[in-house]
C-alpha cells in the first residue's frame, strides 16, 4: 500500500444479536412458530449493517404483533389491521428510515385487507412480514382468512365453508414489487429473504408459514416438513409475473417457498414532490405564512 493512499472503510453497525434483547418476557406458547420468525428477523437486522435508530418496527394486534416489545429498535404497536397506514405516514415523514411491519394473517388479511391491497399498489419502500398461522391465536382459535376449507377448532366448531385468501397471489395481483413466502421452521432461509426484501426498493411482502401449536393442529411442523420446497432450488424465474402467479396457486401435496416475484418500479415516496429536497421532518416550516396563505385562499 502506498503511503498516501486513502483507505475507504464501509460503515458497519456497532451492535450484535444480544443488543436487540429487551427485558420484557416473551409470552408466546412454547413451541410456537413465532419464535423462529423472531430469530430470523433479529438475525437479519444484525446483518443489515444499519444502526438501531435507523430501523423502525411497526405492528398491529395479535400474537405476532407483540414482536416490537422483544426487539430493541424503535417500535410501535398499533391498532388491529392498521399497521400499514401508520407505517405509510412514518415513511413519508422520514423516508430515510428502514421501515419493517409485522402482523398476523387475521390482522393483515382481514381487518387490514384493504390497507394491504393499497400498500401493494402504491409501492411504498417498506417490508411487510406476515406471521401466517391460519388461525386467530390470540383470541383462542377462530378461523382466519387463510384457514383452509373444512378447518375446525374449539372456537370454530362448524367447519370453515369459505375458500381461503391466497396472500401471495393477492400481493402479485395488487402490484407489490417483491413477493415471497418463507417458513418459520427454516430460520436461515427466512433470514436471507428478509435481508433481500429490506434491500429491495419498493413494497416487499413476505408471507411466513407459521404453525400454531395450540389452536391449529392441521398446519403443523410435520405438515410443512412433508410438503415444502424452495423455488430457488428449481432456479425459478421470479421476474416472470405470469409464472409467479401460477406458482402462487400451488397448495396441497407441494407448497413452494422462496421469492415468487420481483420487479423494479418507482417508489411512492420518490414521486412525491415535497420529498425531493430532503426528508420531510427536516424541512423548515413557516407555520404563520402557511396559515396566512390558506386563510387568504378561502377569504
Amino acid at each position: 500500500m502506498e503511503q498516501n493512499e486513502t483507505i475507504h472503510l464501509q460503515p458497519v453497525n456497532k451492535f450484535v444479536l444480544k443488543d436487540l434483547a429487551t427485558p420484557t418476557k416473551i409470552n408466546w406458547c412454547p413451541g410456537c412458530g413465532d419464535f423462529g420468525i423472531l430469530m430470523g428477523l433479529k438475525n437479519a437486522v444484525v446483518e443489515l449493517k444499519k444502526e438501531q435508530h435507523e430501523i423502525f418496527l411497526i405492528s398491529g394486534i395479535g400474537c405476532s404483533s407483540k414482536t416490537p416489545y422483544w426487539v430493541k429498535l424503535y417500535g410501535y404497536n398499533g391498532l388491529h389491521g392498521r399497521a400499514l397506514p401508520f407505517a405509510t405516514g412514518l415513511k413519508l415523514a422520514n423516508h430515510a428510515l428502514t421501515v419493517i411491519v409485522v402482523g398476523g394473517d387475521g390482522d393483515g388479511y382481514s381487518e387490514g385487507g384493504n390497507h394491504f391491497m393499497h400498500a401493494c399498489r402504491r409501492n411504498i419502500d417498506m417490508t411487510y412480514i406476515v406471521f401466517n398461522n391460519q388461525v386467530y391465536g390470540l383470541t383462542t382459535g377462530q378461523a382466519s382468512p387463510t384457514s383452509e376449507k373444512g378447518f375446525k377448532t374449539k372456537a370454530t366448531p362448524d367447519p370453515v365453508i369459505e375458500e381461503p385468501v391466497n396472500p401471495v397471489a393477492l400481493a402479485i395481483a395488487a402490484g407489490a414489487t417483491y413477493v415471497a413466502r418463507a417458513y418459520a421452521g427454516d430460520v436461515q432461509h427466512l433470514k436471507r429473504i428478509i435481508i433481500d426484501a429490506v434491500a429491495h426498493k419498493g413494497f416487499a411482502f413476505i408471507d411466513v408459514l407459521q404453525p400454531c401449536v395450540t389452536f391449529n393442529h392441521h398446519n403443523t411442523f410435520d405438515f410443512y416438513k412433508q410438503r415444502l420446497y424452495k423455488l430457488e432450488d428449481e432456479q425459478f424465474d421470479f421476474t416472470d409475473k405470469a409464472k409467479a402467479f401460477v406458482r402462487a396457486q400451488e397448495w396441497g401435496e407441494k407448497i413452494p417457498i422462496g421469492l415468487f416475484f420481483k420487479v423494479e418500479r418507482d417508489t411512492y415516496e420518490s414521486q412525491v414532490p415535497a420529498l425531493q429536497k430532503e426528508v420531510l421532518l427536516k424541512q423548515s416550516l413557516d407555520m404563520r405564512k402557511q396559515v396566512g396563505d390558506v386563510m387568504r385562499e378561502f377569504s
